[in-house]
């Protein structure tokens, strides 16, 4: 029995199957192996509801991790995760002194937090991590959350969830990042445009592959990078091949997350075409890499140095076409947010 030693549950949809996958949730995986390191006698628990796809309890970086194998299968499989999960819940707080509970996204985690937290009598907190605080999501209503109860991640969302659901997240805590990343003074930029992200249609890399077709007029040995996997690879592909740009363009594929930091710390411009988004980690971890950030989205009310904001396709291949011609851009490392500032932000709604 560990009556008295404290825990905190965090409650995630996925998490990574081990240590080597870094991939998976880079920012949510970054936040607990942080938070560990700053509270080493914090027993930290995590409890994966849907990915890995195999039920398991393993040890990642003295974190427990606790899966459920969910699959992201029907109806029924996911209440019977959410019985398990349920019973899991139960069986820690009788173990452990539970302190809080925290959700990673408004969903499934959101609704079993909640309630996990009524019974046992803990404080919760739900961060919104992104699509989340979009209209129409069907567990809003289910949860009834207050705005104490919910923390954004960047301004952008505590508006987008405050238009939609009239609640306004009494918590805004951006995404830090990792300090350790800090690019290599004189590395040369030999990437011109790099985009790095889940290849689906939210995320428009065909608005990418039609401004380097746009900027191959000016600039004809450009050279373009698309890290990520999704269901658009294959029509993407095709987009470049048809357009003859497979001199200027290269889909790489999902890499480790080191890997995409020392791409980002090669690029002069990370070019971020999404149609929506929370926060963007990726747009933090390249202003930190000292890329030129240009996106359609702000995501919080400052705008940083190297961070440009667009709202047209045309404008977008305007401002990179200026970027590129500029014999004096600079390309300076932009510190956005901590990780470690991030973690200490969210101990102390914890009382800690």
């Amino acid at each position: 029995m560990n009556a008295h030693s404290k825990a905190l549950l965090i409650l995630s949809p996925g998490f990574p199957a081990n240590e080597a996958d870094t991939a998976c949730l880079p920012f949510p995986q970054l936040f607990v192996k942080t938070l560990k390191e700053l509270q080493p006698s914090l027993k930290v628990i995590v409890l994966a509801f849907q990915y890995p796809f195999v039920k398991s309890c393993y040890q990642w970086h003295n974190v427990q991790v606790i899966s459920f194998g969910g699959s992201n299968k029907g109806k029924l499989s996911r209440l019977l995760v959410w019985k398990a999960v349920w019973k899991k819940i139960n069986r820690i707080a009788k173990e452990y002194s539970v302190v809080g509970i925290l959700n990673f996204w408004l969903g499934e985690c959101g609704l079993l937090g909640k309630y996990a937290a009524r019974k046992h009598a803990v404080p919760f907190f739900t961060w919104l991590l992104g699509q989340d605080a979009r209209a129409n999501n069907r567990y809003f209503s289910l949860i009834k959350p207050t705005g104490h109860q919910l923390i954004a991640l960047s301004d952008f969302i505590a508006a987008e969830m405050e238009r939609n659901y009239h609640v306004r997240p009494a918590n805004i805590i951006p995404p830090g990042i990792d300090l350790k990343n800090k690019p290599i003074a004189g590395l040369t930029r030999d990437i011109d445009l790099l985009g790095a992200g889940s290849l689906i249609p939210l995320k428009q890399y065909d608005v990418f592959i039609r401004i380097v077709s746009k900027l191959t007029a000016y600039h004809p040995k450009l050279k373009a990078v698309i890290c990520g996997k999704g269901g658009e690879q294959n029509r993407l592909q095709k987009m470049i091949t048809e357009a003859g740009l497979s001199a200027n363009v290269g889909l790489c594929g999902e890499l480790e997350h080191d890997a995409v930091i020392a791409l980002m710390q090669r690029a002069k411009i990370f070019l971020h075409p999404s149609a929506y988004e929370g926060y963007g980690v990726v747009m933090a971890e390249a202003l930190y890499a000292g890329a030129h950030v240009v996106a359609f989205y702000k995501p919080m009310n400052n705008v940083y140095r190297q961070q440009h904001i667009v709202q047209t396709e045309d404008e977008m291949a305007a401002t990179v076409n200026a970027l590129l011609n500029d014999c004096n851009r600079r390309q300076e490392s932009i510190l956005t947010a901590s990780i470690e500032f991030s973690c200490k932000k969210v101990l102390q709604l914890f009382g800690m």
